[in-house]
């Protein structure tokens, strides 16, 4: 009953949302001839200029990975036919929530999308970054590839949306103020969270979760607002959470994945020889992210201990929590007991079907319907 309720007021949001845009097509029109994906008009030897969104702004991701490669190497990949610019999915006012709508209707012919937030939308999509669901990388890129096909039909089928790339941030895991032994520990402390799925978990341990937006993190912790936080092993040190916690859990609570995709009539306008280098040069990236968002988890790790020298001083050295054999089994009684049954409130008997065709047999969890 729940399930339904959230689905029919996710279909009221979806169509206010769609008569709002509808009204602006014709600039979205005019928008896309300027790309050069309508315009029959388009000189033989001009250019096509593509306008990328891509991931958050500011983070290694963006600025070492994804920017480069749209302004740089897509240039030299098709022979200077395509000319992109990106803009982050966190500037522009864009709403991320609003990312599968958008670029169903072409306003955003080629886009990034964080699963954890488009979810509100389509919860199914993110079924591969369910809270504690993945403890570490090498988890992850099992869950991942084990639904991918899923992915791609959903987003084709339901969204209009080509399916490009998957990129995955570093690890998300848990900073406190004071000492813990493990996921037991944290009982009746304050919790920074950033989505319903991590409130979930804290509240199934007894914590008490606290939204607080990334910027006012490391006040928040500062001034007691909250015990602990979680957030990136990197953007946790570079943000000087370090300076104010003692104690960093290693286990990954969640990654942030997203999806880089296109407008499937933007997508099928381009030309196959065009098409054919930028797949080629998604795959090569989407496999370059992958290894930064590794390597970032364990640099992060190791800055925050002071295992290696990484450039801004910090306060002191951060102790690590191991994950223990009874985290271990805790985290399989929470994935079981909390955390599938409450994706499966949110996204109903699809996301029944979904997961045990394809994920239950890796986590060895079979989901019920409610």
């Amino acid at each position: 009953m729940r399930a339904r309720r959230r689905r029919k007021a996710i279909h009221r949001r979806i169509g206010t949302a769609r008569a709002c845009l509808r009204q602006l097509l014709p600039s979205f029109a005019l928008l896309l001839m300027a790309l050069g994906l309508t315009s029959p008009a388009r000189a033989k030897d001009e250019p096509i200029r593509l306008q990328v969104v891509g991931g958050l702004g500011g983070v290694t991701q963006f600025t070492r990975l994804e920017q480069p490669f749209w302004e740089r190497e897509i240039p030299e990949r098709t022979g200077g036919r395509v000319v992109a610019t990106i803009i982050p999915n966190d500037s522009g006012g864009l709403r991320g929530q609003e990312m599968l709508q958008l670029m169903r209707l072409g306003v955003v012919p080629f886009g990034t999308g964080l699963l954890s937030v488009v979810s509100a939308e389509e919860p199914e999509l993110n079924a591969v970054d369910l809270a504690i669901l993945n403890p570490d990388m090498a988890t992850l890129k099992k869950t991942v590839a084990a639904f991918r096909a899923h992915l791609v039909n959903i987003l084709r089928d339901r969204w209009d949306i080509e399916l490009l790339a998957i990129y995955a941030y570093p690890a998300q895991v848990l900073f406190c103020r004071s000492a813990f032994r493990g996921l037991d520990d944290i009982a009746g402390r304050r919790v920074r969270t950033s989505s319903v799925a991590q409130s979930d978990l804290m509240k199934a341990l007894g914590a008490i979760p606290v939204v607080v937006p990334f910027a006012d993190v490391v006040d928040a912790v500062r001034q007691g607002v909250v015990d602990c936080a979680i957030t990136g092993t990197l953007s946790g040190y570079e943000i000087g959470l370090g300076d104010v916690t003692t104690h960093v859990h290693s286990m990954a609570i969640s990654w942030g994945i997203s999806f880089f995709g296109a407008n499937l009539t933007a997508w099928q306008a381009l030309p196959q020889d065009v098409r054919a280098p930028i797949r080629d040069g998604l795959a090569d990236l989407e496999g370059r992210i992958w290894q930064q968002a590794e390597s970032d988890t364990a640099r992060g790790l190791d800055c925050n201990t002071g295992a290696s020298v990484c450039g801004r001083p910090q306060a002191h050295r951060l102790v690590v929590v191991p994950q223990s054999e009874a985290d271990a089994a805790r985290r399989l009684s929470l994935l079981s007991g909390t955390v599938l049954p409450r994706w499966i409130e949110r996204c109903g008997s699809a996301c029944v079907d979904a997961w045990n065709a394809y994920l239950a047999k890796l986590h060895t969890t079979t989901a019920k319907a409610e």
